[in-house]
């Protein structure tokens, strides 16, 4: 049990010291706004003003709580859809094409049984999106698989691909007629509503329950383990018997579900397709990944972050005449520390973990192990 305890310390050592560089960054940048701003002045304190309205806005009362939560729900399966793609090796830059096209397909089925009760039609237009967000993964890892063609490349010209298509049918073929813009019929019972008085729905229970589902599927399974075999080293997994283009397809489709469960309940919280639906939960669910080491549960408290950053913004807006956009600065900067890590290594004098061959060997000894019990 310590032993692992300190090991997942150590995982927590690198994300930790990328946001304080980042709050240090963002605090001067903030000091810089004043000097530019209406009143024009010198404050020092100015930053603890932006973060303790920051902090204020996110866990001040339950309404914020509430806020954060939801606003941290999408950026968990998008964290997952990056996250568990790269143990198997794999970057998958396509959740955003994933996340659209979960989302549109869920708006399509969940027009089909808006009049069903809530609980039929919720799950089912869920499922829908779950599984046009795989086949958008499906893709582009059977493209790796096969013709050895490279995931980022092909998963950004999906996302293109996407976005322009959905885009046409939501304008045109699905416009629901009636409406000043163009946008598809409503969802009726599929809608994710609100609980009460707050924006807590039904969606933030699956969001929440992927979490455990992927740790154990990651890390208490055959499939999970060969995913990660394939991550370390495709070619000792060969030898050891493993099938990496199967693992390839299935790790990507998989992503690719994550990625559009979280579309769908973005869109069935709106309640319909906007033709012209954006959104950056695909890209922030890089950062999510990348903060959280590819770990379920550092992508929980990642996502929490996140959302706590979100949710808060608006609150140090109107306290400390903040800028909202602020908040993608600080997790911009937190993205570079994280992808040049060498450089928090050096300022902070850490050192490297790297996996060596003698991993490698015990991986594939324990899985020949387990294939021949």
């Amino acid at each position: 049990m310590i032993p692992r305890l300190k090991s997942y310390a150590g995982l927590m050592v690198l994300p930790a010291l990328s946001i304080l560089l980042a709050l240090l960054i963002a605090s001067i940048l903030i000091i810089v706004s004043g000097l530019i701003g209406e009143e024009k002045k010198l404050d020092l304190l100015l930053p603890l003003v932006a973060y303790r309205s920051l902090i204020l806005g996110a866990f001040g009362n339950f309404k914020g709580i509430a806020n954060m939560i939801v606003a941290a729900t999408p950026l968990m399966l998008t964290g997952l859809a990056v996250g568990v793609g790269l143990k198997a090796g794999l970057f998958n830059i396509g959740a955003t094409g994933q996340v659209l096209l979960g989302g549109f397909s869920a708006a399509l089925i969940g027009t089909l049984v808006s009049g069903e009760p809530p609980l039929v039609a919720i799950p089912i237009a869920l499922i829908g999106g779950m599984l046009a967000g795989a086949l958008a993964g499906f893709i582009p890892g059977f493209l790796k698989a096969y013709t050895g063609a490279h995931e980022v490349v092909t998963t950004i010209m999906l996302n293109a691909l996407v976005q322009l298509t959905v885009s046409g049918l939501a304008n045109d073929v699905f416009r629901a007629p009636g409406f000043t813009f163009a946008r598809t019929a409503p969802v009726g019972n599929a809608a994710l509503t609100g609980v009460g008085n707050t924006t807590l729905h039904l969606g933030v229970i699956f969001a929440v329950a992927c979490i455990p589902l992927s740790y154990w599927l990651l890390w208490r399974t055959t499939t999970g383990f060969e995913i990660r075999a394939v991550g370390a080293n495709p070619t000792a997994a060969l030898y050891a018997g493993m099938n990496p283009r199967r693992m390839i397809i299935l790790t990507m489709a998989l992503c690719g579900a994550f990625a559009g469960l979280g579309g769908a309940i973005e869109i069935l919280r709106l309640g319909y397709y906007p033709a012209v639906f954006g959104t950056n939960i695909g890209f922030d669910g890089i950062t999510v990944a990348l903060l959280g080491r590819a770990n379920p549960i550092g992508i929980l408290l990642s996502a929490l972050l996140l959302g706590a950053m979100r949710a808060g913004a608006p609150l140090m807006q109107i306290q400390a005449r903040i800028p909202v956009e602020i908040i993608d600065v600080i997790q911009g900067v937190i993205l570079i520390f994280l992808a040049a890590e060498i450089i928090v290594r050096r300022i902070f004098k850490l050192r490297a973990a790297s996996l060596g061959s003698g991993e490698i060997q015990t991986i594939t000894r324990t899985y020949g192990e387990k294939v021949a019990g």
